[in-house]
């Protein structure tokens, strides 16, 4: 899987794995922090979290046209990492609850800025490594392996961000109860229902707890809650640091990439190797990179819920503990280890494996098989788990089931049957649309979130985790097919001299998509909820649909 690309791959590899480790860490709790810490409804954190992820991608575009006409790409990426940093350092200020909202406001536009400058130029600098004609005809798997490290790093971050969190609220004596925050943000605004089935809650926590005491025990867990959060932000800090390291130390691997089209021009060395295309090819490009933004706005307006929507079916409508073998799944060390056995079996049974290989593929076999059952020893008859913990699934998919998509593209390239990138998007949209369909199973006969009123659904109303894990397991196969694809499509077929700019109008697609996130929480508000997941199930086949009837036109120009 590795073989056949150039050492530069690897560097952008890093650097990518540890600034999403840190995003993906904010992010598995930004939406329920901002809720908790301000006691905001769902409408207006939907607003809130849709606005930050649309400006994350919008600003990519500003980033790719900088790099594209002064910067280059390796001055705008250090200069992204250095003003991220900036602002995850000022996330991590603690305040107390309800105050600090201008701190997060501007901490989120800081972070988003810095994003900007970054993500788009990483993947310009990549797709430029694959415009060497040595390289170019694995172009699409070099981006599944670069979207792979995306999501080593993103695996981790669900189990970083509630390690820290779980850590800091036990030093206030506490633990994590999703039911507590939207009662006790109730309970302080004079908007509590039940007082006694708080205080048998809140007593959980603290024994002494009595119905005089309610208002004082809220602000106190909240404030807690809050700064347990603010200190998993700044996991995030340490993560850039190590993926600047990385990108500093490392530059001769991608030196010759860094280049723009503008700076080739200027270069006696490079000069010769500027491609120029007429206005009409130009065009015919910038059109279809156009048709194919269009598609993947509804995508990540669908797929993007997992931070959102999803994240508030976890907290409020699924069941918060599961079984000893459930647990396997929730506890990324006891997932990993299965996994790495798996891959140690693999090459232990490969008829083209070395006998030294197949050694060692036993003893990492027996290994990990051995670390996996004392994981799974350890654990208790039933276990609980904190509604962030889904989001490592959906990374744990992609780095698990990456060398098995590239395996079978491989084999059907050879065949001459592989897909096109937009036929590939395509079949990633109507997988989309199937993934949704089984929330639509799992939500019939659900109580809306408006009659629970922010708070959580009762015992008998909720779901198996099976839903949203087998949910996240077909949405991870349709990112496969559609991102990593659309990306390698986007650095093919983009106008050399908007390389940067249209990696940024990948991004700028992708923020609509984002920005319409509110729509979601909007729809959470007041709809039945397999009504909700039915829009986005419709919006996933129109868009298929779309591309479909323009395919042709997509693959004349990936061809020309």
């Amino acid at each position: 899987m590795f073989k056949g690309h150039p050492k530069g791959l690897f560097v952008a590899f890093f650097t990518n794995m540890g600034e999403r480790f840190g995003f993906y860490t904010m992010i598995a709790i930004l939406a329920l922090f901002i809720q908790a810490k301000f006691g905001f409804d769902s409408t207006r954190v939907s607003l809130i979290y849709g606005i930050f992820m649309a400006m994350l991608y919008f600003l990519p575009l500003v980033g790719g046209l900088l790099a594209d006409k002064w910067l280059g790409y390796g001055k705008t990426i250090s200069i992204g990492i250095i003003v991220m940093f900036m602002g995850y350092l000022l996330l991590s200020i603690p305040s107390v609850h309800g105050e600090g909202l201008g701190l997060v406001i501007c901490a989120l536009g800081v972070i988003a800025l810095g994003t900007g400058l970054f993500k788009g130029n990483l993947q310009a600098l990549v797709g430029n490594l694959y415009d060497d004609p040595k390289y170019s005809g694995v172009r699409d798997r070099a981006f599944n392996i670069f979207y792979m490290g995306i999501n080593i790093g993103a695996m981790f971050a669900p189990t970083a961000a509630e390690k820290v969190s779980n850590w800091i609220l036990k030093t206030y004596h506490y633990t994590y109860d999703a039911k507590i925050p939207a009662l006790a943000n109730n309970c302080l605004g004079g908007k509590l229902a039940d007082p006694s089935a708080f205080l048998t809650i809140a007593q959980h926590q603290d024994p002494s707890v009595t119905i005089g005491t309610l208002q004082q025990f809220s602000t106190q867990y909240l404030d807690a809650l809050g700064k347990s959060y603010h200190w998993a932000f700044s996991v995030a800090c340490i993560s850039l640091i190590i993926s600047m390291c990385i990108f500093w130390i490392f530059r001769k691997h991608y030196k010759q990439a860094d280049l723009t089209e503008k700076q080739k021009l200027k270069s006696q060395e490079y000069k010769a190797q500027v491609i120029e295309l007429n206005p009409k090819q130009i065009r015919e490009r910038l059109i279809a990179l156009f048709l194919v933004f269009f598609v993947v706005i509804f995508f990540w307006m669908s797929f993007q819920q997992n931070g959102l929507c999803m994240t508030f079916f976890a907290r409020d409508y699924t069941q918060p503990t599961v079984g000893k073998f459930t647990n396997l799944f929730f506890d990324l060390f006891g997932l990993l280890p299965i996994f790495i056995s798996v891959i140690g079996f693999v090459y232990l049974v490969k008829k083209r494996s070395s006998a030294t290989t197949r050694v060692i593929g036993g003893i990492i076999f027996a290994g990990f098989a051995v670390l996996a059952i004392l994981r799974f020893m350890g654990y208790q008859d039933i276990n609980p788990f904190t509604p962030q913990k889904f989001q490592h699934f959906n990374p744990f998919f992609i780095v698990a089931l990456t060398p098995l998509i590239i395996g079978i593209f491989g084999w059907l390239n050879k065949r001459g049957k592989e897909p096109s990138a937009p036929r590939k998007i395509g079949y990633g949209m109507l997988i989309t649309a199937v993934a949704f369909g089984i929330l639509i199973i799992a939500s019939i006969g659900m109580p809306s979130p408006k009659s629970l009123g922010g708070t959580v659904a009762p015992s008998n109303f909720l779901v198996s985790p099976y839903y949203l894990v087998i949910t996240y397991f077909i949405l991870t196969i349709a990112e496969l097919f559609l991102s990593p694809m659309g990306i390698s499509f986007v650095s093919k077929v983009a106008p050399p001299k908007y390389k940067g700019t249209m990696q940024g109008g990948w991004f700028a697609a992708t923020g609509i998509g984002n920005f319409l996130l509110f729509v979601g929480g909007w729809m959470w508000g007041f709809m039945p909820l397999w009504g909700l997941w039915l829009v986005l199930v419709i919006c996933c086949l129109m868009s298929a649909l779309f591309i479909f009837s323009v395919m042709k036109r997509l693959e004349r120009v990936t061809t020309s």
